[in-house]
């Protein structure tokens, strides 16, 4: 039996992006051939993200684009399973091009997105095939269109945070509200856009506070309420101090550049899905015993 050598294992994971441990199966099974263990990894690749597909996707990126006329843009998030393979060149070329499909097609949800011509076949097929070859689970989680009759602006931070912004007034407007955005994680434009159960479980936590301050009931209300309004201001963008001049709110700051938004959308990598603890020692010593 020909000796399987780690350069030769390292060799064909560049030619193929398979993960090392199918590398070296495929070359144990060709004895060595090259060529060979790559057109086995090839027959093999395409069943791999139905074995992948069970697999949590906590990780990820977040893409935007914005067509030149600065007035359609989209926003997308795309999960993974770990953040080394966020730093994949295919896996962030795929991120950005299906942010641009969003926004010139204008799929109505992530089942028509995943029927959208992407390459030689669709994005669902796509996204199929790099999960074969990367051999990490990947799902496209969700998306917002803009189109306005305003300007977009976006700000992605770290690929992890990601901004979209439909306003009026000079770019650097926009920059900065996407950048504070970013920065403050707003829930909504102003109070109305806050959900009722977020408030009503601020005002429940409130007045079990102020109950047990012992004051009269009428300073307790007001108390509760003062808590509640607080709330509001930290968690509404148009009340927000505005990070680049914390002596006036964001509302403050576009009425003294003649500027307004109209809306925001915000995405967070893996915001909201539960991770798996992962034991990477055990998963290291698995790896060894299967080898």
């Amino acid at each position: 039996m020909a000796q399987i050598t780690a350069s030769m294992v390292k060799e064909l994971r560049e030619k193929t992006d398979a993960p090392m441990m199918e590398c070296k199966k495929a070359l144990t099974e060709a004895e060595g051939d090259m060529a060979r263990a790559e057109e086995i990894l090839r027959v093999k690749l395409g069943n791999k993200a139905s074995k992948a597909a069970a697999r949590i996707t906590a990780e990820g990126l977040i893409g935007l684009h914005i067509a030149s006329g600065k007035q359609v843009g989209a926003i997308i998030e795309v999960n993974c399973e770990t953040d080394f393979v966020a730093k994949n060149d295919d896996f962030i070329a795929f991120v950005n091009q299906l942010a641009q499909i969003v926004a010139e097609k204008n799929p109505a949800d992530v089942a028509a997105l995943n029927e959208q011509a992407m390459g030689d076949g669709t994005v669902e097929s796509t996204r199929s095939a790099l999960v074969g070859k990367i051999g990490e689970n990947m799902s496209v989680r969700r998306f917002q269109r803009f189109e306005t009759e305003n300007q977009l602006a976006s700000y992605v931070h770290g690929g992890r945070i990601g901004v979209l912004v439909d306003f009026s007034g000079s770019e650097d407007v926009g920059k900065d509200l996407a950048m504070h955005i970013a920065a403050t994680k707003p829930k909504a434009l102003d109070a109305a856009g806050v959900p009722a159960e977020d408030i009503a479980t601020e005002r429940s936590v409130a007045e079990q506070k102020a109950a047990e301050s012992g004051k009269p009931a009428e300073i307790v209300t007001k108390m509760v309420e003062g808590s509640v309004q607080k709330f509001l201001k930290e968690v509404t963008l148009l009340s927000q101090p505005f990070v680049k001049n914390d002596k006036q709110s964001v509302e403050q700051m576009l009425k003294e550049k003649g500027a307004g938004i109209a809306r925001f959308a915000l995405y967070v990598v893996g915001e909201g899905i539960e991770k798996k603890s992962e034991d990477f020692a055990a998963e290291v010593a698995a790896a060894a015993s299967a080898s």
